[in-house]
């Protein structure tokens, strides 16, 4: 990626232009500042983002993250230009003030008279599903694979069809006065590619990890690598006794009295297990799900794949006592041959909620870096 670095200064410095002056279309149309470009390459992290996390990592070796590719996927993520009629972008079902997902239970695309088939997903520290795999029924292989669905579905970006797909899309963005200048400086030559398009938008929404929240203040004062649990079973100083209740029900296994939910949404990115099956939402459910990472989870509902439950109390109510059966269970949800019933009392399941509600992460919904970079 240094590589297409390098290409694109070049390229920038053989039509005359000074690689770090901002073109007069990008500027015009967008606050990205060419000498000032941001950092979505190496974050800084807290201690406990070690290696046992970065072994988490789907990145693929082929796409590593470059401060000037993500943010083309920066731009690319919130361009209502991409869609047929103007209306729609990816930050339209994905709303960084409310941790990248939508308040509404099915979204609009570039149509308020159709809507998605599924709830979006939230995007923070969707990076560490070590799978990589993509969508709640995990159809999309990569992140890279799954940016173009949203360009092709008729109901979200609307290219699908007779609209004429990637070759109308890119024929759009090329009479631009932006994007040919932007993918010269990202890529080293103004072509304008689908794989290109791909990698851009992969990158950003990579760089969405989320490590700010106040489980993360109290856990930082706790952590121990030498630790057999790297000092997740212990309460956190900033959390209230109900807020360190939950956490202890969710970091301890069922077998030893506990909610058991930390074995399948690994801390500290809060992230999906790769083993990970599905969750007994419906009876003889066949599919298998994947769910994103619980940070921000509680800044908006509504929850699940199909959004039926409104609110963190429903899907705790869920856990204890609504699991179905089915082929596709995963075993941890079991108890022997049935649905596990965990039978928490009221307060018990009050605190799993209000510990949930300490992986808000203020910092990732604000982050300047992930916010709209067009003048509006």
């Amino acid at each position: 990626m240094k590589r297409l670095v390098g290409l694109a200064t070049l390229a920038l410095a053989a039509c005359g232009a000074n690689p770090s002056a901002t073109p007069a279309g990008v500027a015009k149309r967008t606050t990205i500042d060419f000498a000032k470009v941001a950092n979505y390459s190496a974050p800084t992290l807290p201690a406990y983002f070690d290696r046992t996390v970065a072994a988490l990592d789907h990145s693929p070796a082929s796409n590593p993250i470059d401060d000037r590719v993500a943010t083309l996927g920066r731009i690319l993520f919130y361009d209502l230009r991409l869609s047929t009629n103007d209306r729609a972008s990816c930050a339209a079902c994905h709303q960084q003030a409310i941790g990248f997902t939508d308040s509404m239970r099915f979204s609009n695309g570039i149509s308020s008279a159709a809507t998605t088939d599924f709830h979006a997903m939230r995007l923070g520290n969707l990076r560490y599903w070590k799978p990589g795999s993509t969508f709640w029924d995990r159809r999309a292989a990569s992140v890279e694979a799954q940016a173009s669905h949203p360009f092709h579905s008729l109901v979200e970006m609307g290219w699908g069809g007779a609209a004429g797909g990637f070759d109308a899309l890119t024929r759009k963005m090329a009479a631009t006065d932006y994007y040919p200048d932007l993918f010269a400086w990202a890529f080293g030559d103004k072509a304008i590619t689908e794989p290109r398009i791909q990698q851009a938008l992969a990158q950003f929404v990579r760089a969405m990890v989320s490590s700010a929240s106040r489980w993360d203040t109290g856990y930082a004062k706790v952590f121990s690598p030498a630790a057999p649990d790297r000092g997740l079973g212990e309460d956190l100083p900033n959390l209230t006794a109900e807020e360190n209740r939950g956490r202890h029900l969710f970091m301890t296994d069922a077998a030893k009295g506990g909610a058991g939910c930390s074995s399948c949404h690994l801390p500290p990115t809060f992230a999906l297990a790769a083993n990970a099956r599905s969750n007994g939402l419906d009876r003889g459910e066949t599919r298998l799900f994947k769910a994103p990472s619980l940070r921000s989870v509680g800044l908006t509902g509504p929850y699940m794949h199909d959004g039926r439950f409104s609110t963190l109390a429903e899907v705790v109510d869920f856990y204890d006592h609504g699991i179905q059966d089915g082929p596709a269970l995963d075993d941890r949800l079991r108890q022997g041959a049935r649905p596990r019933r965990m039978k928490l009392n009221a307060a018990d399941r009050a605190a799993l909620v209000a510990f949930l509600m300490t992986l808000s992460d203020p910092a990732l919904t604000t982050d300047a870096r992930f916010s709209d970079p067009f003048r509006r």
